[in-house]
Protein backbone atom coordinates (compact mmCIF):
# COMPACT_ATOMS: atom_id res chain seq x y z
CA UNK A 1 0.00 0.00 0.00
CA UNK A 2 2.50 2.04 0.76
CA UNK A 3 4.36 1.43 -2.46
CA UNK A 4 1.49 2.43 -4.54
CA UNK A 5 0.72 5.77 -2.59
CA UNK A 6 4.47 6.63 -2.93
CA UNK A 7 4.03 6.46 -6.75
CA UNK A 8 1.00 7.90 -7.13
CA UNK A 9 2.68 10.94 -4.97
CA UNK A 10 5.74 11.01 -7.51
CA UNK A 11 2.99 11.12 -10.44
CA UNK A 12 0.78 14.16 -9.36
CA UNK A 13 4.37 15.81 -8.65
CA UNK A 14 5.91 15.30 -12.06
CA UNK A 15 2.28 16.27 -13.40
CA UNK A 16 2.30 19.38 -11.52
CA UNK A 17 6.02 20.25 -12.56
CA UNK A 18 5.23 19.40 -15.95
CA UNK A 19 1.89 22.08 -15.99
CA UNK A 20 3.88 24.42 -14.31
CA UNK A 21 6.75 24.45 -16.93
CA UNK A 22 3.92 24.76 -19.85
CA UNK A 23 1.86 27.68 -18.63
CA UNK A 24 5.10 29.71 -17.84
CA UNK A 25 6.90 28.69 -21.50
CA UNK A 26 4.02 27.94 -24.05
CA UNK A 27 0.99 28.77 -22.11
CA UNK A 28 -0.61 28.80 -26.06
CA UNK A 29 -0.79 24.81 -25.41
CA UNK A 30 -3.21 24.78 -23.00
CA UNK A 31 -6.99 23.74 -23.47
CA UNK A 32 -8.29 27.03 -22.02
CA UNK A 33 -6.51 30.97 -21.65
CA UNK A 34 -5.17 31.53 -18.22
CA UNK A 35 -6.06 35.20 -17.16
CA UNK A 36 -3.87 37.81 -18.50
CA UNK A 37 -2.85 35.96 -21.72
CA UNK A 38 -2.14 38.23 -24.44
CA UNK A 39 -4.63 38.04 -27.30
CA UNK A 40 -3.67 38.36 -30.88
CA UNK A 41 -5.23 39.99 -33.68
CA UNK A 42 -5.85 41.21 -37.28
CA UNK A 43 -4.77 44.25 -38.32
CA UNK A 44 -5.26 45.94 -41.65
CA UNK A 45 -2.29 47.21 -43.44
CA UNK A 46 -2.10 51.24 -43.75
CA UNK A 47 -2.47 50.57 -47.79
CA UNK A 48 -5.30 49.35 -47.83
CA UNK A 49 -6.86 52.25 -45.20
CA UNK A 50 -6.04 54.72 -47.49
CA UNK A 51 -7.88 53.18 -50.67
CA UNK A 52 -11.02 51.93 -48.80
CA UNK A 53 -14.20 52.52 -51.03
CA UNK A 54 -15.98 54.26 -48.24
CA UNK A 55 -13.62 56.68 -47.12
CA UNK A 56 -13.83 60.76 -48.22
CA UNK A 57 -10.44 61.52 -46.84
CA UNK A 58 -9.14 61.96 -50.21
CA UNK A 59 -11.62 64.44 -51.10
CA UNK A 60 -11.43 66.58 -47.46
CA UNK A 61 -7.80 66.11 -47.65
CA UNK A 62 -8.29 68.07 -51.00
CA UNK A 63 -10.86 70.70 -49.95
CA UNK A 64 -10.13 71.88 -46.51
CA UNK A 65 -6.37 73.55 -47.19
CA UNK A 66 -8.59 75.80 -49.02
CA UNK A 67 -11.36 76.70 -46.43
CA UNK A 68 -10.50 79.48 -44.14
CA UNK A 69 -11.87 81.12 -40.67
CA UNK A 70 -13.25 84.31 -40.96
CA UNK A 71 -13.88 86.68 -37.39
CA UNK A 72 -15.31 90.15 -38.21
CA UNK A 73 -15.90 92.36 -35.71
CA UNK A 74 -17.71 95.63 -35.13
CA UNK A 75 -17.59 98.44 -32.73
CA UNK A 76 -21.30 99.13 -31.46
CA UNK A 77 -22.22 101.69 -28.28
CA UNK A 78 -24.47 100.83 -25.86
CA UNK A 79 -26.07 103.03 -23.18
CA UNK A 80 -27.15 101.10 -19.29
CA UNK A 81 -30.07 103.74 -18.93
CA UNK A 82 -31.79 105.84 -21.94
CA UNK A 83 -32.03 108.83 -20.18
CA UNK A 84 -27.96 108.93 -20.89
CA UNK A 85 -28.70 109.44 -24.15
CA UNK A 86 -31.31 112.28 -23.40
CA UNK A 87 -29.56 116.12 -24.80
CA UNK A 88 -30.70 117.83 -22.03
CA UNK A 89 -29.19 115.21 -19.43
CA UNK A 90 -26.06 114.97 -21.42
CA UNK A 91 -25.83 118.66 -21.17
CA UNK A 92 -26.14 119.11 -17.59
CA UNK A 93 -23.98 116.52 -16.71
CA UNK A 94 -21.34 116.26 -19.07
CA UNK A 95 -19.92 113.60 -21.69
CA UNK A 96 -18.87 111.33 -18.69
CA UNK A 97 -22.24 109.84 -18.85
CA UNK A 98 -22.21 108.93 -22.84
CA UNK A 99 -22.73 105.49 -24.38
CA UNK A 100 -19.44 103.46 -24.11
CA UNK A 101 -18.21 101.56 -27.31
CA UNK A 102 -17.49 97.35 -27.13
CA UNK A 103 -16.31 95.12 -30.12
CA UNK A 104 -18.96 92.37 -31.05
CA UNK A 105 -17.60 89.61 -32.92
CA UNK A 106 -18.78 87.08 -35.27
CA UNK A 107 -17.40 83.75 -37.19
CA UNK A 108 -18.20 82.24 -40.55
CA UNK A 109 -15.86 80.60 -42.83
CA UNK A 110 -14.71 81.58 -46.50
CA UNK A 111 -12.97 79.47 -49.56
CA UNK A 112 -9.69 80.13 -50.89
CA UNK A 113 -10.42 80.80 -54.93
CA UNK A 114 -7.10 81.86 -55.87
CA UNK A 115 -3.54 81.34 -54.95
CA UNK A 116 -3.08 85.47 -55.34
CA UNK A 117 -5.44 85.61 -51.85
CA UNK A 118 -9.23 85.94 -53.62
CA UNK A 119 -11.54 84.89 -50.67
CA UNK A 120 -15.26 83.77 -51.39
CA UNK A 121 -17.79 84.18 -48.39
CA UNK A 122 -21.50 85.22 -47.59
CA UNK A 123 -22.27 88.75 -47.20
CA UNK A 124 -24.11 88.21 -43.99
CA UNK A 125 -20.45 87.17 -42.68
CA UNK A 126 -18.96 90.28 -43.36
CA UNK A 127 -21.38 92.76 -43.28
CA UNK A 128 -21.41 96.06 -41.26
CA UNK A 129 -18.03 94.72 -39.65
CA UNK A 130 -15.25 97.30 -39.01
CA UNK A 131 -12.18 94.71 -39.26
CA UNK A 132 -12.10 91.47 -40.80
CA UNK A 133 -9.58 88.68 -40.23
CA UNK A 134 -8.80 85.46 -41.69
CA UNK A 135 -7.33 82.55 -40.04
CA UNK A 136 -5.70 80.06 -42.31
CA UNK A 137 -5.52 76.17 -41.59
CA UNK A 138 -2.03 76.24 -41.43
CA UNK A 139 -2.26 78.69 -38.20
CA UNK A 140 -1.51 81.92 -39.79
CA UNK A 141 -3.66 85.22 -39.34
CA UNK A 142 -3.67 88.39 -41.68
CA UNK A 143 -6.27 90.96 -41.96
CA UNK A 144 -8.69 91.04 -45.41
CA UNK A 145 -10.09 93.47 -47.30
CA UNK A 146 -13.85 93.70 -48.47
CA UNK A 147 -13.61 93.77 -52.26
CA UNK A 148 -17.13 93.89 -52.57
CA UNK A 149 -20.55 92.58 -51.76
CA UNK A 150 -24.00 91.49 -53.11
CA UNK A 151 -26.93 90.99 -50.53
CA UNK A 152 -29.27 89.66 -52.94
CA UNK A 153 -27.25 86.66 -53.42
CA UNK A 154 -25.21 86.91 -50.02
CA UNK A 155 -22.15 86.96 -51.63
CA UNK A 156 -19.06 88.97 -51.37
CA UNK A 157 -15.49 88.29 -52.04
CA UNK A 158 -12.61 89.31 -49.80
CA UNK A 159 -8.41 89.99 -50.61
CA UNK A 160 -5.82 88.85 -48.37
CA UNK A 161 -1.70 89.74 -48.99
CA UNK A 162 -1.04 86.28 -49.25
CA UNK A 163 0.66 84.64 -52.24
CA UNK A 164 0.81 80.72 -53.33
CA UNK A 165 -2.21 80.15 -51.54
CA UNK A 166 -3.78 76.63 -51.72
CA UNK A 167 -6.61 77.49 -53.92
CA UNK A 168 -10.05 75.27 -54.48
CA UNK A 169 -10.79 73.16 -57.65
CA UNK A 170 -14.11 74.47 -58.73
CA UNK A 171 -16.45 71.73 -59.66
CA UNK A 172 -20.07 71.37 -62.05
CA UNK A 173 -22.45 72.19 -59.63
CA UNK A 174 -24.75 72.16 -63.38
CA UNK A 175 -24.49 68.37 -63.54
CA UNK A 176 -25.02 67.90 -59.72
CA UNK A 177 -28.10 65.36 -59.02
CA UNK A 178 -30.44 64.50 -56.15
CA UNK A 179 -28.53 61.65 -54.64
CA UNK A 180 -25.17 62.96 -55.13
CA UNK A 181 -22.79 62.36 -51.91
CA UNK A 182 -21.59 65.65 -50.55
CA UNK A 183 -18.91 67.17 -48.04
CA UNK A 184 -19.83 70.64 -45.93
CA UNK A 185 -16.30 72.19 -44.78
CA UNK A 186 -16.46 75.19 -42.31
CA UNK A 187 -15.95 76.06 -38.49
CA UNK A 188 -19.46 74.97 -36.82
CA UNK A 189 -19.79 76.84 -33.63
CA UNK A 190 -16.22 78.03 -33.77
CA UNK A 191 -15.04 74.64 -32.72
CA UNK A 192 -12.76 74.24 -35.26
CA UNK A 193 -12.79 73.51 -38.94
CA UNK A 194 -14.72 70.01 -39.54
CA UNK A 195 -16.17 67.97 -42.31
CA UNK A 196 -19.96 66.92 -42.60
CA UNK A 197 -20.95 63.93 -45.04
CA UNK A 198 -24.60 64.11 -46.84
CA UNK A 199 -26.58 63.83 -49.75
CA UNK A 200 -27.93 66.65 -52.18
CA UNK A 201 -31.75 66.69 -51.13
CA UNK A 202 -33.47 68.92 -54.21
CA UNK A 203 -31.85 71.02 -56.69
CA UNK A 204 -33.47 74.34 -57.65
CA UNK A 205 -34.79 75.51 -54.49
CA UNK A 206 -36.60 79.04 -54.10
CA UNK A 207 -38.52 80.93 -52.59
CA UNK A 208 -36.54 79.88 -49.36
CA UNK A 209 -37.11 83.22 -48.05
CA UNK A 210 -33.14 83.90 -47.80
CA UNK A 211 -31.96 85.80 -50.68
CA UNK A 212 -34.00 87.61 -53.64
CA UNK A 213 -31.91 85.68 -56.22
CA UNK A 214 -32.31 82.29 -55.30
CA UNK A 215 -31.54 78.63 -57.04
CA UNK A 216 -30.28 76.67 -53.80
CA UNK A 217 -28.62 73.33 -53.30
CA UNK A 218 -30.38 71.34 -50.43
CA UNK A 219 -28.59 68.59 -48.57
CA UNK A 220 -28.14 67.03 -45.33
CA UNK A 221 -25.06 67.65 -44.75
CA UNK A 222 -24.31 69.10 -41.06
CA UNK A 223 -24.22 73.07 -41.63
CA UNK A 224 -24.41 75.19 -38.33
CA UNK A 225 -23.68 78.12 -37.32
CA UNK A 226 -20.25 79.13 -38.27
CA UNK A 227 -20.33 77.19 -41.57
CA UNK A 228 -21.63 80.27 -43.71
CA UNK A 229 -19.51 80.53 -46.27
CA UNK A 230 -18.13 77.63 -46.20
CA UNK A 231 -17.40 74.86 -49.29
CA UNK A 232 -19.77 72.58 -50.37
CA UNK A 233 -17.87 70.19 -52.19
CA UNK A 234 -18.35 66.60 -54.42
CA UNK A 235 -16.67 63.55 -53.79
CA UNK A 236 -13.48 64.25 -55.36
CA UNK A 237 -13.04 67.74 -52.93
CA UNK A 238 -14.61 69.66 -55.95
CA UNK A 239 -16.28 73.08 -55.03
CA UNK A 240 -19.73 72.84 -56.04
CA UNK A 241 -21.57 75.34 -53.65
CA UNK A 242 -21.16 78.11 -50.73
CA UNK A 243 -22.86 77.22 -47.68
CA UNK A 244 -25.34 79.83 -46.85
CA UNK A 245 -28.33 78.77 -44.60
CA UNK A 246 -29.56 76.41 -42.52
CA UNK A 247 -33.67 75.68 -41.86
CA UNK A 248 -33.73 75.81 -37.99
CA UNK A 249 -35.68 76.97 -35.58
CA UNK A 250 -33.42 76.19 -32.71
CA UNK A 251 -29.95 77.27 -34.65
CA UNK A 252 -28.49 73.98 -34.79
CA UNK A 253 -28.60 71.86 -37.98
CA UNK A 254 -32.11 70.02 -38.90
CA UNK A 255 -30.73 67.76 -41.94
CA UNK A 256 -31.77 70.98 -44.30
CA UNK A 257 -29.06 73.22 -45.34
CA UNK A 258 -28.66 75.36 -48.18
CA UNK A 259 -25.79 76.45 -50.29
CA UNK A 260 -25.36 78.70 -53.73
CA UNK A 261 -24.58 76.68 -57.02
CA UNK A 262 -20.61 77.56 -57.48
CA UNK A 263 -21.63 78.20 -61.01
CA UNK A 264 -23.49 81.17 -59.73
CA UNK A 265 -21.63 82.02 -57.55
CA UNK A 266 -18.88 82.38 -60.02
CA UNK A 267 -20.71 84.82 -61.75
CA UNK A 268 -21.36 87.32 -59.07
CA UNK A 269 -17.53 87.12 -57.96
CA UNK A 270 -15.90 87.86 -61.45
CA UNK A 271 -18.54 90.96 -61.23
CA UNK A 272 -17.10 91.92 -58.31
CA UNK A 273 -13.11 91.44 -58.66
CA UNK A 274 -13.69 93.07 -61.97
CA UNK A 275 -16.15 96.37 -60.17
CA UNK A 276 -16.74 95.83 -56.99
CA UNK A 277 -20.66 95.41 -57.43
CA UNK A 278 -22.70 93.41 -59.13
CA UNK A 279 -24.71 95.13 -61.93
CA UNK A 280 -28.39 93.58 -63.46
CA UNK A 281 -31.08 94.46 -65.47
CA UNK A 282 -34.09 95.94 -64.51
CA UNK A 283 -38.00 96.86 -65.41
CA UNK A 284 -39.41 98.37 -62.65
CA UNK A 285 -42.43 96.38 -61.55
CA UNK A 286 -43.46 94.14 -59.10
CA UNK A 287 -44.78 90.87 -59.57
CA UNK A 288 -46.49 88.02 -58.50
CA UNK A 289 -47.25 84.17 -59.71
CA UNK A 290 -50.06 83.76 -61.85
CA UNK A 291 -52.34 80.95 -59.87
CA UNK A 292 -55.04 78.98 -61.30
CA UNK A 293 -57.78 80.94 -59.63
CA UNK A 294 -56.34 84.24 -60.93
CA UNK A 295 -56.16 82.61 -64.68
CA UNK A 296 -59.66 81.85 -64.35
CA UNK A 297 -60.59 85.89 -63.30
CA UNK A 298 -58.67 86.71 -66.08
CA UNK A 299 -60.55 84.39 -68.19
CA UNK A 300 -57.55 82.54 -69.52
CA UNK A 301 -56.94 79.13 -70.44
CA UNK A 302 -53.95 78.33 -68.43
CA UNK A 303 -51.71 79.40 -65.38
CA UNK A 304 -48.88 81.07 -66.91
CA UNK A 305 -46.38 83.43 -66.92
CA UNK A 306 -46.25 86.20 -63.68
CA UNK A 307 -49.00 89.13 -63.09
CA UNK A 308 -47.46 92.60 -63.05
CA UNK A 309 -48.46 93.76 -59.79
CA UNK A 310 -47.64 97.16 -59.88
CA UNK A 311 -45.38 99.36 -62.17
CA UNK A 312 -42.79 102.13 -60.81
CA UNK A 313 -43.33 105.34 -61.66
CA UNK A 314 -40.74 107.00 -64.50
CA UNK A 315 -39.30 103.53 -64.80
CA UNK A 316 -38.45 101.20 -67.73
CA UNK A 317 -41.63 99.12 -67.67
CA UNK A 318 -43.64 102.25 -67.34
CA UNK A 319 -42.29 104.80 -69.85
CA UNK A 320 -42.75 100.95 -72.59
CA UNK A 321 -46.61 101.19 -71.91
CA UNK A 322 -46.55 98.09 -69.23
CA UNK A 323 -49.79 98.67 -66.84
CA UNK A 324 -50.66 96.78 -63.69
CA UNK A 325 -52.53 94.25 -64.45
CA UNK A 326 -50.88 93.21 -67.32
CA UNK A 327 -49.41 89.07 -67.67
CA UNK A 328 -46.15 89.33 -68.70
CA UNK A 329 -45.44 85.68 -70.60
CA UNK A 330 -42.24 85.70 -72.62
CA UNK A 331 -39.35 87.83 -72.99
CA UNK A 332 -37.27 87.46 -76.43
CA UNK A 333 -39.49 84.68 -76.97
CA UNK A 334 -38.23 82.46 -73.83
CA UNK A 335 -41.36 81.82 -71.69
CA UNK A 336 -41.99 82.64 -68.33
CA UNK A 337 -42.92 80.56 -66.00
CA UNK A 338 -43.25 82.21 -62.87
CA UNK A 339 -42.36 85.57 -60.85
CA UNK A 340 -38.93 84.00 -59.85
CA UNK A 341 -38.35 82.97 -63.70
CA UNK A 342 -39.08 86.43 -64.36
CA UNK A 343 -36.97 87.91 -61.80
CA UNK A 344 -33.71 85.35 -62.92
CA UNK A 345 -34.49 86.49 -66.57
CA UNK A 346 -34.58 90.31 -66.21
CA UNK A 347 -31.63 89.95 -64.07
CA UNK A 348 -29.50 88.49 -66.61
CA UNK A 349 -30.51 91.38 -69.29
CA UNK A 350 -27.66 93.60 -70.18
CA UNK A 351 -28.96 97.58 -68.81
CA UNK A 352 -29.18 100.07 -72.27
CA UNK A 353 -30.48 97.19 -73.85
CA UNK A 354 -33.90 96.73 -75.94
CA UNK A 355 -35.68 93.94 -75.43
CA UNK A 356 -39.31 92.47 -76.82
CA UNK A 357 -41.34 91.33 -73.90
CA UNK A 358 -44.85 89.36 -74.78
CA UNK A 359 -47.89 90.24 -72.49
CA UNK A 360 -51.25 89.40 -72.64
CA UNK A 361 -53.76 92.38 -71.78
CA UNK A 362 -57.60 92.14 -72.29
CA UNK A 363 -57.08 88.56 -73.05
CA UNK A 364 -54.97 89.30 -76.47
CA UNK A 365 -51.15 89.09 -76.70
CA UNK A 366 -49.10 92.25 -77.24
CA UNK A 367 -45.43 92.35 -77.80
CA UNK A 368 -43.87 95.26 -76.36
CA UNK A 369 -40.38 96.78 -76.40
CA UNK A 370 -38.38 97.86 -73.26
CA UNK A 371 -35.11 99.22 -72.56
CA UNK A 372 -33.67 97.82 -69.66
CA UNK A 373 -32.68 99.88 -66.95
CA UNK A 374 -30.28 99.09 -63.83
CA UNK A 375 -31.47 97.57 -60.44
CA UNK A 376 -31.31 100.05 -57.83
CA UNK A 377 -28.14 98.64 -55.17
CA UNK A 378 -29.53 97.00 -52.36
CA UNK A 379 -28.42 97.56 -48.71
Amino acid sequence: MYRLWLIFAQTVAILLAIFFIVSTLRPELLPWKPRGELVTIKETTPSLIETRPDSYYEAASRAMPSVVNIFTTKAVKESTHPLLNDPVFQRFFGEQFESRPRRRSNLGSGVIVSPNGYILTNHHVIEAADEVEIALPDGRKVDANVIGSDPETDLAVLKIDLEDLPAITFGQSGLAKVGDVVLAVGNPFGVGQSVTMGIIGALGRTKVGINTFEDFIQTDAAINPGNSGGALTDTAGNLIGINTAIYSRSGGSLGIGFAIPIHIAKEIMEQIIQSGSVTRGWLGVSMQDMTRELADSFGLDRAAGALIAGVLKDGPAERAGIKPGDIMVAIEGQPITNSTALLNQVAALSPGDFVTVTIIRNKKEKEVQIKVGVRPQQM
